[in-house]
């Protein structure tokens, strides 16, 4: 990259960093332009510490010529970033005229500028030339534009920077208010039934039959075991963000696990019909009662969202991983709202129902607990497909017959 007439091209280099997205390429790409004009061997930004004065951080460091071997010190120049930063002022260090050195690492030529902006010295840029040439007036100007033109990408950098983290910061207090919202209703209701039937019961004015009060405490049982279980939804999503929920792992047959768990939903949903198709039956190290959890969870939210749709079961393996595909041929999900079907308190809009927006975080957080991934495809009108990933970490011969051996005995 040269100018027409054959010299450093001062256009391309603001047109590199007007234009270029990323930093680091931009990076690249303006010293691919300066090279031929303006020789290093050794290139490195240094940026303030502003928790420790005296420390330098290395934002970015290329080598391209000689000495890309060299210790860190020698061949960056960190001593001299220090210097440009505490004294805001271009730093020129060459060899004193001693007869030449055998190692030209110990003869270096470094050049410190100050990475200048509107908020003051961000850092330092620092060229090293090994065995020259020195810096001419010439390459000075060059260096001081370079170092005003990094200056302004990294304060570019840090503004994105900070923008990306004030729209995280925004959209979790959104969720957060969502939250506070979702659960003060998903509260209120039950503790309202709780409060109506339990009053209804107590009153001295009027007799209930059996059947009547029967029908009234299994209400208030119902809304009591919902609000025990959504305390719990609350709190192990707390202890799985803070990775302070143990897994209890231990050898389990996968796919007599995902017979058992659907079993026990066919148990309570009479007319579901569920479609097992499994091409491995593995034993593998897992946290059974978690990932049972976990297909719950699924099932639940197919009989909820998906009302009457079979759910098709499949168990695949691949070279790293055992694939569980939980599939039903309900409405769909949009597309847009798929990315955010896993965070902690989302609920997709327009779906209804009760729900906190904890149980895809829950489920996501177990599987990711045991080294695996969890995703979702779905298409509105399709229905939509769950894929669990376990690490196929195959059972030993020996923790085989063991286990068979504690089926047997059990």
């Amino acid at each position: 990259m040269t100018s027409r007439d054959g010299t450093f091209d001062y256009l391309k280099i603001a047109e590199i960093v007007n234009q270029k997205g990323d930093w680091k390429q931009a990076l690249d790409e303006i010293l691919e332009c300066i090279f031929p004009f303006f020789i290093f061997d050794n290139i490195a930004l240094f940026l303030h510490n502003q928790t420790k004065s005296d420390l330098t951080d290395i934002l970015y460091a290329r080598a391209v010529g000689r000495g890309k071997s060299s210790g860190p010190d020698l061949a960056w120049g960190s001593d001299i970033a220090r210097q440009v930063i505490q004294n805001n002022t271009i730093v020129l260090e060459e060899p004193s005229n001693n007869p030449p050195n055998s190692d030209r690492l110990k003869e270096s030529y470094l050049l410190g500028l100050p990475l200048i902006t509107s908020t003051g010295v961000l850092g330092a840029l620092v060229f090293v030339r090994f065995a020259g040439p020195s810096y001419s007036e010439t390459h000075l100007i060059q260096a001081r534009y370079i170092a005003s033109q990094f200056a302004g990408l990294i304060e570019r950098k840090n503004l994105n920077e900070e923008i990306n983290a004030l729209h995280e910061a925004s959209s979790m207090i959104a969720l957060q208010d969502d939250f506070i919202s979702t659960i003060s209703h998903e509260l209120r209701t039950p503790l309202g039934f709780i409060k109506g039937y339990s009053t209804t019961l107590l009153r001295k004015d009027a007799v209930w039959d059996e059947a009547t009060r029967h029908e009234f405490l299994s209400i208030i049982e119902n809304e009591a075991d919902y609000l025990t279980g959504l305390i719990e939804n609350i709190l192990e999503s707390s202890r799985l963000q803070s990775d302070t929920l143990p897994m209890q792992t231990h050898l389990t047959q996968l796919d007599t696990l995902i017979i058992e768990t659907s079993a026990r939903i066919q148990s309570v949903v009479k007319d579901l019909q569920i479609d097992h198709d499994f091409e491995v039956r593995p034993v593998i190290r897992i946290d059974s009662l978690r990932i049972s959890q976990v297909l719950t969870n699924l099932f639940n939210n197919s009989i909820k969202y998906a009302p009457g749709s079979p759910i098709k079961i499949s168990l695949t393996e691949s070279p790293d991983f055992y694939i569980i595909k939980f599939s039903d041929s309900g409405p769909g999900i949009l597309p847009e709202y798929l990315p955010n079907l896993f965070q902690r308190f989302y609920r997709v809009p327009g779906t209804g129902g009760s729900g906190s927006g904890l149980g895809l975080f829950i489920c996501n957080k177990i599987i990711d607990a045991h080294g695996g991934k969890m995703s979702v495809e779905s298409q509105p009108g399709m229905g939509t497909t769950f894929l669990i990933k376990l690490p196929n970490n195959h059972a030993s011969n020996h923790e085989r017959e063991n286990h068979d051996h504690e089926d047997t005995d059990s």
